[in-house]
């Protein structure tokens, strides 16, 4: 019987009847390859030949569970967070992020503050950079530590011979990055489906057999997203991403998957001329500092993975000369605000089909977190009627279509960093105080249900003058008025 023909992935095991470039399951490319059902059908059955286990199963109740793990600090307070206190002997760690991000300068950071504080040998080997590249960023960054061993190697068994050749027991491996090491036993080209795999699994057996910790450092797509075979995340035990605009200093580290420890982290770091530092408290990054409030501005906590930050929405509204009012937006989701622009507009009575609206974050932030709405809402009206909130009003709170105002999670924490930072009183949905338990100190909670209770709730929150606008020697400022519906 002649054996029927088919189609696999080598990435995520999907079969197909034909070839096709890329995995419909998967969306890798060129991972699709040929292979015979009899085969399959023969390995199938070899693999029911049965052994001897080298260790029988166990009882649960018979297993003492290590939870108190021994772990190495890597000197870097924000990197340990995001790891769960520190690396656990022979974890494997896949950092990924887009070229320019910092991982590398991050990671010499790390092997530096290692090497100096265990007095272990640290082994840096790159695939994509010379030594005296690597060199010269470590000088520059001031990662100078005598146990601090860099080498070049594109290929694994003499990247593997590097490590074998440290004098000592190593205290960490870093290698970078997997996609640009090959093995000189597999076919295909380095970054190829199974390359990858054969220097990923390759190097975490080694860590697992030696207790070593490992950085492996993965480049992306286009898309942003890790590159090579979604196994490789699989086989790491803990993926991390660095994110960050090329245009803003601020880095954002996130963990993704965390076997030992928490997997919703981030951790905050700035890129300077001397390095990348960690920045303890982001909440200053993201909120301007002034002596005084100015139209269309709004702060609100978001929360990114478990770290509440403050968050400064800014709005500006003109005169539209078009036909077509522009909508502009930075840092927020486009579809989200044009949603909230439309619902403080009907169910707010703030009229902006004849003006231009522009709505930005600040400090190069982008957040998706819908417990901005409010803030956004609040800040397009002020911006539209050019009235100031004060300097220590705060929102948060979800803004349906049906303009209700929503409650959001973690209220405790993002109450507590308000008042943290100086701001009394916080409008939040309705319900809340039933729910949170203690208020924190110093913190006034206002309550609204609907968008039209926030800007009513405003009418009493207005500071004793407008903000000065430029005016002629014939022209005085006109006296404040609340925010009051404009009728349709």
């Amino acid at each position: 019987m002649k054996a029927r023909t088919t189609f696999a992935c080598s990435g995520c095991g999907a079969e197909y009847t034909k070839w096709y470039g890329r995995c419909q399951r998967c969306g890798a490319y060129a991972t699709i390859e040929e292979s015979s059902s009899a085969a399959a059908s023969a390995g199938l059955r070899s693999t029911r030949t049965t052994r001897a286990p080298a260790r029988p199963a166990r009882r649960v109740h018979e297993i003492e569970a290590d939870s108190r793990q021994e772990r190495t600090s890597t000197g870097l307070r924000e990197l340990d967070r995001v790891l769960g206190g520190g690396l656990v002997p022979g974890q494997v760690v896949l950092l990924a992020g887009e070229p320019g991000a910092g991982k590398s300068t991050l990671l010499l950071t790390a092997a530096d503050a290692v090497a100096s504080a265990t007095g272990r040998p640290v082994l840096y080997v790159s695939g994509e950079e010379s030594v005296q590249q690597l060199a010269a960023r470590a000088h520059r960054i001031e990662a100078t530590s005598e146990h601090l061993l860099l080498a070049d190697s594109n290929e694994l068994g003499e990247a593997l011979g590097h490590l074998e050749a440290v004098e000592g027991d190593p205290a960490l491996f870093i290698v970078d990055s997997v996609q640009a090491i090959a093995s000189a036993e597999v076919d295909g080209r380095a970054g190829g489906v199974a390359q990858v795999m054969e220097v990923a699994s390759t190097i975490t057996r080694l860590a697992k057999s030696r207790n070593l910790p490992v950085f492996l450092v993965g480049q992306v797509t286009k898309e942003s997203t890790l590159a090579g075979p979604r196994a490789l995340e699989h086989i790491a035990d803990t993926t991390l991403s660095l994110e960050g605009e090329k245009q803003t200093p601020l880095r954002l580290l996130r963990t993704i998957k965390n076997r030992f420890g928490p997997a919703d982290e981030v951790a905050c770091f700035e890129q300077t001329d001397g390095g990348i530092v960690e920045v303890p408290d982001p909440s200053s990054l993201f909120r301007s500092l002034r002596a005084a409030p100015v139209p269309g501005t709004c702060l609100s906590v978001t929360v990114e993975g478990r770290r509440p930050m403050i968050a400064e929405m800014q709005a500006l509204v003109s005169p539209s000369t078009t036909p077509n009012p522009r909508r502009g937006v930075s840092g927020l989701d486009t579809s989200r605000v044009s949603m909230l622009i439309a619902i403080t507009e009907r169910l707010g009575g703030v009229r902006l089909g004849d003006k231009d609206v522009f709505a930005a974050t600040v400090g190069g932030m982008r957040s998706s977190d819908p417990a901005t709405d409010l803030a956004v809402c609040l800040a397009i009206a002020s911006a539209a009627h050019e009235l100031v909130l004060p300097l220590d009003v705060a929102a948060i709170g979800e803004v349906s279509l049906s303009g209700d105002i929503r409650r959001v999670g973690m209220m405790a924490q993002r109450l507590a960093e308000a008042g943290r930072l100086g701001y009394r009183r916080v409008l939040v949905p309705a319900g809340t105080a039933s729910t949170l338990g203690p208020t924190p100190a110093g913190v006034e909670l206002m309550e609204v249900a609907a968008i039209q209770d926030a800007l009513r709730r405003l009418e009493g929150l207005q500071p004793a003058a407008r903000v000065a606008q430029p005016t002629t020697m014939s022209q005085e400022p006109d006296r404040l008025t609340s925010i009051d519906p404009v009728e349709a």
